[in-house]
């Protein structure tokens, strides 16, 4: 087949090229993604053949993690895996409960706060070439991943599997990871389509946007992943929007994804999302996965009686079908040449080493304190409980078990060897407070008092030693599937630690490791150096050590805005009707100004902006060159930004453009990210960062039209490296 020449062809290709292929392949041809249009005669003479029995056996559930296939036409099931950050361990058939393999462990993967915080697209291609390779390793067809929905408010569980709180830098991850995903015949499920945006709540409520707060922020991911990668399948989320819910919601799924985008693929159910037969199968949902969660059976399991009765009609059906059998042909589920994958390969865990060193934002370093020098340390005292914390597990579908996970206490020893003197006192432990709500479930929240034995130890350890790295954070335990934080604070009595410490040895690096933003008003004014590790992967502790003791230069910058105060963001400076909802219903009273587009509209300074994040160099942007000052609609706006490293050593930096207009007939943001590039720059030389932005990309979305409008007249263009800084500022025209 077409398809199989072509990736089989790309893929020796790319042997031929390296012996380590996964750590040097580039994206390669857009032209190679997508559906094979090769196959649809062969998928269209397959389901003439069929039953309506037979149709509907394969559009919901077979088990757990798969649908089914149909054996006498050689239809295999289709298999799913948990992802996004690496392949779930293997579960019974028809149940949750795994199946204590020991054959079952995979790479632990940086999780998508820390992938985003590369912003590095080649990273992402090459994540989803890894992750893609050790799915077909254990026999999976569908991958649930990525995760992107945006990060709207800090609180929500699941921010450490999404990227960002910017539509670009989100959309451009996922895109390079569903490619490298589906290179491996293997098909990306990006999720949660769409508007899901906390976990409070999030099987009842009934979020409300307005249509330009819709199309700007919260579906450009999906449109990327579904036009530019053209992602294979999209799960449907748990919450209603608009008073239907996701998987059941026409305008959504048939008029905005099938209809607008012509998209080609397959629409999946989150596990018990479905809630209804004929509204579901009319609306688009294609598959329904679950266990039913106490139902008998599936809803899509009576799909032939509605039929029958004339509820919906066969043709319905028959494209529900095409599209899984489009997705398993693409897939080549039934070519004995399908790729074979591998897993926990030296390959594997050098992109895990990557994303995980480009990962780490250096978010202060006053007089240098970083890099450390192992020969003049003295006594080391690691404290904290996250610096021995085994992040793999944990966050429910999003847990990985690894076959290896480097703690930053194991790396820092291993970094450090026999000849440095190093101790470790964990300062504080994981301690709920259980809450009878009467409910199926308890209500547990963090005890935010400290534990004074251990804070105790802790403090007396600081005090004997020369240097005390210190590790705060939040454990997996609360950041979380299916729940909420209920603060910023760091949990467990983190800040009393952090001032008890700090008071007892100045000469303490503060290392954050959470998935999200957190409150680190108490930690930035009691140390000289502060990092961002986040949950980062099976190579976690190796990066971090080479970081810290100056092997590896710092290039990572912050995917979300860090604020001083919960308030200061855009959703939770309303009322309840924004967060967490009142009666069931949330309302996005902020509109589009969400992440840093409210902290620079409304003038609010954060602790720490959006793409912010340091380097142990120092960069400056001599001059930028741009194509032309005056552009029509159609046209391409082209930069060319010299980068300087005028330090001493190799670093990377990212050259973010942001898009402003003041005299818009419409709200706008005061700007707007639209490109970035980032560039490696040799001491004492320069690099070029080159970055086109089409002046499309620059519309607002009319409402009254349904039409997207680039509005003429004068446009900022702001040139830097985070939200907050500025280096070269030009004006053009859009005529």
């Amino acid at each position: 087949m077409k398809a199989f020449y072509r990736r089989t062809t790309l893929f020796l290709v790319v042997l031929i090229a390296c012996s380590a292929w996964k750590l040097q392949a580039q994206d390669p041809n857009p032209q190679l993604y997508g559906f094979d249009e090769g196959y649809e005669a062969t998928i269209d003479s397959i389901i003439t053949t069929m039953s309506l029995e037979e149709k509907v056996y394969m559009v919901h559930g077979d088990g757990m993690f798969t649908s089914g296939g149909i054996a006498r036409l050689n239809i295999p099931d289709i298999t799913y895996t948990d992802g996004p950050t690496g392949i779930r361990e293997e579960l019974e058939h028809r149940s949750w409960q795994t199946m204590s393999w020991t054959t079952d462990s995979v790479t632990f993967f940086p999780t998508g706060t820390a992938l985003a915080a590369t912003w590095n697209k080649e990273l992402a291609y090459r994540y989803g070439l890894a992750i893609g390779d050790e799915a077909r390793a254990r026999g999976k067809d569908i991958l649930l991943g990525p995760g992107v929905n945006i990060i709207r408010t800090p609180l929500c569980g699941r921010n450490f599997e999404y990227f960002s709180e910017d539509p670009l830098l989100a959309s451009v991850m996922t895109v390079g990871y569903v490619k490298g995903v589906q290179m491996q015949d293997v098909a990306a499920c990006v999720k949660h389509f769409t508007i899901n945006n906390q976990e409070y709540m999030r099987s009842l409520i009934d979020v409300h946007a307005d249509e330009r707060t819709l199309r700007e922020i919260y579906l450009p991911t999906y449109k990327a992943a579904a036009l530019d990668a053209q992602t294979y399948s999209f799960m449907g989320s748990y919450n209603k929007f608009r008073g239907d819910w996701v998987c059941e919601n026409d305008y959504l799924l048939n008029q905005v994804m099938k209809g607008e985008w012509n998209y080609q693929g397959v629409v999946v159910s989150d596990w018990g999302a479905t809630h209804s037969t004929v509204k579901a199968a009319l609306a688009g949902l294609d598959v329904e996965m679950g266990n039913g969660w106490g139902r008998k059976e599936h809803y899509f399991a009576s799909l032939a009686d509605s039929v029958k009765a004339g509820k919906v009609p066969e043709s319905v059906l028959d494209d529900k079908v095409r599209r899984l059998l489009r997705l398993a042909y693409n897939c080549r589920t039934t070519d004995p040449d399908r790729n074979k994958g591998s897993m926990n390969s030296p390959e594997n865990s050098q992109l895990a080493y990557d994303v995980a060193s480009e990962a780490i934002v250096l978010l202060k370093n006053e007089n240098n304190t970083l890099p450390l020098d192992k020969t003049h340390t003295g006594k080391i005292a690691v404290i904290g409980m996250m610096a021995d914390m085994i992040n793999a597990k944990g966050g429910y579908t999003a847990g990985v078990k690894a076959r290896y996970e480097i703690t930053p206490l194991q790396g820092i020893r291993d970094y450090l060897g026999e000849d440095v003197l190093l101790d470790f006192a964990p300062g504080y432990k994981e301690d709920f407070i259980v809450v009878d709500t009467g409910g199926h479930w308890p209500h547990r929240y963090p005890n935010p008092a400290p534990n004074d034995t251990l804070l105790k130890d802790a403090v007396n350890l600081a005090g004997q030693s020369d240097l005390v790295l210190l590790f705060v954070g939040n454990p997996r335990s609360v950041e979380t599937e299916a729940t909420d934080r209920e603060t910023l604070a760091l949990p467990f009595g983190q800040d009393s630690l952090i001032q008890a410490v700090t008071a007892a040895n100045p000469n303490t690096v503060i290392i954050v490791v959470a998935g999200a933003a957190t409150d680190l008003n108490r930690a930035s004014k009691s140390t000289p150096a502060l990092a961002y590790s986040w949950y980062n992967g099976s190579e976690n502790g190796k990066a971090l050590a080479d970081m810290l003791f100056g092997d590896i230069n710092p290039s990572g910058k912050l995917p979300f805005t860090i604020p001083k105060k919960l308030e200061d963001i855009g959703a939770h400076a309303f009322d309840k009707h924004t967060y967490p909802g009142v009666n069931g219903s949330v309302e996005y009273k902020e509109g589009i100004l969400v992440g840093y587009r409210w902290f620079d509209t409304k003038a609010i300074e954060p602790a720490y902006c959006f793409g912010y994040g340091l380097s142990y160099t120092t960069f400056k942007i001599p001059s930028v060159k741009i194509n032309q000052n005056t552009f029509l609609a159609e046209d391409v706006i082209s930069l060319a930004v010299q980068v300087e490293n005028t330090g001493a050593i190799p670093g990377k930096e990212t050259v973010q453009v942001y898009v402003g207009k003041s005299d818009s007939k419409v709200q706008r943001a005061e700007k707007e990210l639209k490109g970035f590039a980032k560039v490696s720059v040799e001491p004492g030389k320069t690099s070029t960062a080159e970055i086109d932005i089409p002046v499309s990309d620059l519309a607002y979305y009319d409402t009254d039209q349904k039409l997207w409008i680039v509005e003429p007249g004068e446009y900022r263009l702001i040139v830097g490296n985070s939200s907050r800084s500025v280096s070269r500022e030009f004006k053009i025209q859009v005529q």
